[in-house]
């Protein structure tokens, strides 16, 4: 399998690539980004700390400098 990333440039293709997903022989995925992907991650484990006790954290450790 071959990963590529591709830009469109006329809406014309979209409906050729969902045919080509129809066929079986390619999947479209959803970029995420990197704050998606922590919200997943934060999502399946509910005792990670918020992004504001990290942000805490990080000032206290930098006050103490």
């Amino acid at each position: 399998m071959e990963t590529i990333q591709i830009e469109i440039l006329n809406p014309k293709v979209k409906k050729l690539l969902k045919d080509l997903v129809s066929l079986n022989l390619i999947s479209i995925k959803k970029e995420t980004s990197f704050l998606d992907t922590i919200a997943a991650i934060r999502e399946t484990n509910a005792l990670l700390p918020s992004l504001d006790e990290i942000a805490f954290e990080v000032k206290k450790v930098r006050s103490k400098k």
